[in-house]
């Protein structure tokens, strides 16, 4: 059950009352208690003193009769009993009873301190009258000599009554207290807890959105201040609330807008997030909360989802939905542990790249024949010209031939590299002994220029799983450049396994590459020094027909160069594809 903060602070406060005036009361009642025994102690002290003068003669005397009579005469006008013992403990005279009938006092506790000569004392039951009584005995004596006892009593319920009396006073003023304590209690706890009701009606207010609820306190105090600064909140959270909403509404507008579908995935894989175009390209009406695998599952996109989480990096692929081709980057949120997806349509990309790679391979496979025919006749016609004009005409058309041959040669086995389906054939190689077969290629080559060739190849280099075919033109394009643009110096390749990979450089002391140019000569055609390019029979495929191979073994290429500091090619390649 709910309990309200008044309730709390009275009942704490009446609890702290009723705890302190128990107390009090309790010590109050044993304090007067003990004040009344003390102060009727020293009262029946004071009258034995009196006493003692009219008692001593009798003694003397040893008139027991007298002194019965006076103990009965003078305990009616003191209001007390009065009892005279003899130093054996024989009850000589007392004012209530007959004292021959009384049994021996010597071994009460009262009588034996009197007869030490000290003040006796001692509350207990009259074995006599039955009732509980207060005893004070004195010593009489004579010559520095104890000659009897005089004990004087009261009964406990006469100083009960007196208790009793002082108890009801004590009761009445502490309920007078109590009362106004309880009183002062609940005006202070309504008073601390008003204001805070008022501050909790006006906080569910605004956690409904009324922004305008304000609360206005009298008292000038922390509460005041604290009732202000809420005040103050308010304001500002409605301030914000309306900015938020401004930019939430924006930021809904743009999203539902874009043309690129967006996708924002929770920890759980659920739908946190998505907009108009995502629902079009999966065809599905998705609503948020609920898991993406539930709407679709393709085997790609699931991938990359748990390649995302694991790596907690950004991550794009290439993904098809519903027949079309779509890049998606995911991007990790580390802060909630989401994952963000945002869907390209690359379809019509795609399509064009098919187009040109379809019409590039038949282009090429239709000039490969009238190309081979030309050349033939070509080779015919030189034969029977010996020499003249025409002989020198027949050699550039020769030539020529056989550039364009050598175009559509790279063109058609770029465009087999570029085929989404194509297969490598890997087989287990021995990297050293492919290297030393194509080198005799170029021997020739480097004797006619002068150029040292090198091979650093660690000795306990491992064998390598990939397609020879295809590692053999990646070399040969390589090594060929490297001849083509070093004049003078030399050509070193050296290869290495690093972390369970293949490092393979291959560095030559050429020209060079100017840095505006490193950005893109991996594109297809393109060449840095056209004329020198041309001179040389150079196609502009040749390091495009690399990077594919590179990149069909699963493995990462690299160039450092500058203009007329040579060119250094960085591979790395894995020991073992999948």
């Amino acid at each position: 059950m709910k309990k309200s903060i008044f309730v709390k602070i009275f009942s704490c406060f009446l609890l702290i009352i009723l705890i302190l005036s128990g107390l009090i009361l309790t010590f109050s009642f044993t304090a007067i208690k003990d004040y009344y025994i003390e102060s009727t102690a020293e009262h029946l002290k004071n009258l034995g003193i009196a006493l003692e003068e009219q008692v001593a003669p009798f003694l003397e005397k040893n008139d027991a009769e007298g002194l019965d009579a006076l103990a009965k005469r003078l305990g009616r006008k003191i209001h007390a009993r009065i009892t005279v013992i003899a130093p054996d403990g024989t009850v000589l005279a007392d004012s209530e009873e007959n004292p021959k009938l009384m049994v021996n006092h010597g071994t009460r506790t009262e009588i034996a301190q009197a007869m030490e000569g000290n003040t006796g004392r001692f509350l207990r039951e009259s074995e006599t009258l039955k009732k509980q009584m207060l005893y004070i005995a004195l010593p009489l004596k004579k010559n520095d000599k104890t000659s009897g006892v005089i004990r004087l009593s009261l009964f406990l319920k006469d100083i009960n009554a007196m208790i009793n009396h002082a108890r009801i006073r004590i009761l009445e003023i502490s309920s007078l207290i109590i009362a106004l304590s309880l009183l002062i209690s609940f005006i202070f706890a309504r008073s601390i807890s008003r204001p805070i009701k008022e501050l909790s009606a006006v906080s569910r207010r605004i956690a409904d959105e009324d922004f305008s609820a304000r609360v206005f306190l009298k008292s000038n105090d922390e509460l005041r201040e604290l009732a202000d600064s809420f005040n103050n909140m308010a304001a500002r959270m409605k301030t914000l609330f309306e900015e938020l909403s401004g930019q939430k509404e924006e930021l809904d507008i743009l999203i539902s807008s874009l043309q690129e579908g967006i996708l924002v995935l929770g920890k759980e894989e659920e739908i946190v997030l998505c907009n108009n175009s995502f629902r079009k390209i999966v065809g599905n009406n998705l609503t948020g909360g609920r898991p993406y695998w539930e709407y679709f599952r393709i085997p790609q996109f699931d991938g990359l989802i748990k390649k995302t989480k694991e790596t907690k990096t950004n991550i794009s692929e290439e993904i098809s939905f519903n027949n079309k081709a779509f890049l998606c980057s995911a991007t990790f949120l580390a802060a909630k542990e989401e994952i963000a997806i945002i869907f390209h349509d690359i379809t019509s990309i795609r399509d064009l790249e098919k187009i040109k790679t379809d019409f590039v391979s038949n282009i090429s496979h239709e000039l490969r024949t009238p190309l081979t025919a030309i050349k033939g006749f070509v080779e015919t016609l030189q034969d029977t010209v010996v020499s003249g004009e025409n002989k020198h005409y027949l050699d550039i058309v020769h030539r020529n031939t056989d550039r364009l041959i050598n175009i559509i040669n790279d063109l058609l086995f770029l465009s087999e590299l570029e085929e989404k389906s194509i297969k490598l054939e890997p087989t287990e190689l021995d990297l050293k002994l492919l290297l030393e077969s194509i080198t005799r290629i170029f021997e020739q080559k480097l004797k006619e220029k002068s150029l040292s060739f090198n091979m650093d190849i660690d000795a306990m280099l491992p064998l390598i799983k990939a397609d020879s075919f295809k590692l053999e033109q990646m070399f040969i394009n390589l090594i060929d450049n490297a001849i083509k643009y070093t004049e003078k110096g030399s050509i070193k390749i050296s290869l290495k396994e690093i972390e369970g990979k293949i490092e393979i450089v291959i560095e030559d002391t050429g020209i060079g590459i100017a840095n505006e140019h490193l950005s893109r000569i991996f594109e297809r055609f393109y060449v840095v020094d056209k004329s020198r390019s041309k001179k040389l029979g150079g196609t502009g495929l040749g390091l495009s027909i690399v990077k594919h191979v590179v990149m069909l073994h699963n493995g990462f290429i690299d160039v450092k160069s500058s203009s007329g500091n040579g060119t250094k090619f960085i591979i790395m390649l894995p020991l073992c594809f999948s």
